[in-house]
C-alpha cells in the first residue's frame, strides 16, 4: 500500500531530520570554543570564589577555557536577565546563588521567570548558612546582646544587604520580624562592598557567607555572632546557630546553582552536569569547599528543576512576610 505525502510534507520531514542530525552532531562536538559563565554579582563575591576553585577543573575536563563574566546590578537581575537572552548553545552559563529565586518576589520589574525561563543544570553547592557579623567596636558579643541593643536603640542600628531577596537581605529581615526590632537597611551593589563598609564601621551588622566571613573574623576585622544554618560549621566551631543562640526555628542556608538559557540541548545539559558531578567528587575540590564552609551537591537536572520550583514557591511565601522597601 502506498501513501501519498501531502504537499510540502516531505520537505518538512527532511528539514526536521537535518536539524535533528545537526543537533546531535553539535552536542557530540561540544564544547569546541571557550565557555562564558555569567555571574550576576561583582567580583570577589561567593560565586566568584567557587568558580575559581571549580573552573580550572571543568576547563581541563571539557577542554575549553571557562571565562567568568561579572554582570552585577539590581541584586543580580541584570546579569540573570542578560543570560536569559543568550543562545541556548551551551556556551553561556549562569552561575548564581539562591537569590535566583529569592529576588523576583521582591521586585515588580523582573522580566523573567526563574523557573520557566531557564534550563536547569545542577545544584552545585550549599553552605552552612550565613554568618551574622558585626563591627568589632559595636560592643556586643552575642545575639542576645545584639537584640537588646537594637530594642534600646530603635532605628539606630544598620544592616547591609546586596539587594532585595539576596542571602544578606532575607536573614536580616527575618531577624527583625522575629525579634520586633527596628534596624535600618543599607543596600549595596554586592557582598564585597557591604563587607568593606561593616569593616570600616559605616554599617553595623551583615549576614555574609561563611567563605567571606572566615577570613575577616580570623583577622579580627569582624566579629561573628551566629550562623543561620541548622548546624554549626567546623570552620567556626564556637559560633552558635541562630537557633542555639535563642531564635528558635531560624534556619536559612544559601545555595549555588548552574543554569543555561531556555531550550538548551538535553545532551549538552547532561554533559555539563556530568562534568560538574565528577569535579565535585575530586578530593581537592572537597577540601577547598570544606575550608570555605561549602558542601558540594551535584544534583541531577531533573531533580534540580523540582528543587528550584519548590524554592521559588517558598521565596514567595517569605516575601509576603517581609516588608518591601
Amino acid at each position: 500500500m502506498k501513501f501519498k505525502t501531502p504537499k510540502g510534507g516531505l520537505l518538512a520531514v527532511l528539514i526536521g531530520t537535518t536539524i535533528l542530525m545537526c543537533n546531535v552532531v553539535f552536542a557530540s562536538d561540544y564544547p569546541n570554543k571557550p565557555i562564558k559563565v555569567i555571574v550576576p554579582s561583582p567580583p570577589a563575591g561567593p560565586p566568584d570564589l567557587i568558580l575559581r576553585i571549580l573552573g580550572p577543573k571543568l576547563s581541563a575536563s571539557l577542554g575549553q577555557p571557562i571565562v567568568i563574566e561579572n554582570k552585577p546590578g539590581a541584586g543580580g537581575m541584570v546579569g540573570t536577565a542578560y543570560l536569559s537572552q543568550q543562545s541556548p548553545d551551551g556556551y553561556s552559563w549562569l552561575f548564581t546563588t539562591a537569590s535566583h529565586v529569592n529576588i523576583p518576589p521582591f521586585n515588580e520589574n523582573v522580566n523573567y521567570d526563574p523557573v520557566k525561563d531557564f534550563t536547569h543544570v545542577t545544584l552545585v553547592a550549599q553552605n552552612f548558612g550565613q554568618v551574622l557579623v558585626v563591627r568589632p567596636d559595636l560592643g556586643v558579643n552575642n545575639l542576645e546582646q545584639l537584640i537588646q541593643f537594637a530594642k534600646k536603640n530603635p532605628g539606630k542600628l544598620t544592616y547591609g544587604h546586596a539587594g532585595l531577596g539576596t542571602a544578606s537581605h532575607i536573614p536580616a529581615e527575618l531577624l527583625k520580624s522575629m525579634t520586633g526590632t527596628d534596624i535600618l537597611a543599607v543596600p549595596f551593589k554586592g557582598v564585597a562592598e557591604a563587607t568593606n563598609d561593616v569593616i570600616a564601621g559605616r554599617v553595623d551588622i551583615f549576614f555574609v557567607g561563611t567563605q567571606i566571613a572566615l577570613q575577616h573574623v580570623q583577622a579580627g576585622k569582624l566579629k561573628a555572632i551566629a550562623i543561620t544554618g541548622g548546624k554549626r560549621w567546623d570552620g567556626m566551631p564556637t559560633v552558635p546557630t541562630m537557633n542555639e543562640a535563642g531564635l528558635k526555628g531560624f534556619e536559612v542556608v544559601n545555595w549555588f546553582g548552574l543554569w543555561l538559557p531556555i531550550k538548551a540541548s538535553p545532551e549538552i545539559v547532561n554533559k555539563i552536569y556530568s562534568e560538574v558531578k565528577v569535579a565535585l567528587q575530586s578530593p581537592d575540590i572537597k577540601q577547598q569547599f570544606a575550608q570555605l564552609g561549602l558542601e558540594g551537591v551535584g544534583m541531577k537536572p531533573e531533580d534540580f528543576v523540582k528543587y528550584v520550583t519548590k524554592e521559588a514557591l517558598s521565596a514567595k511565601e517569605i516575601a509576603h512576610k517581609i516588608p518591601k522597601e
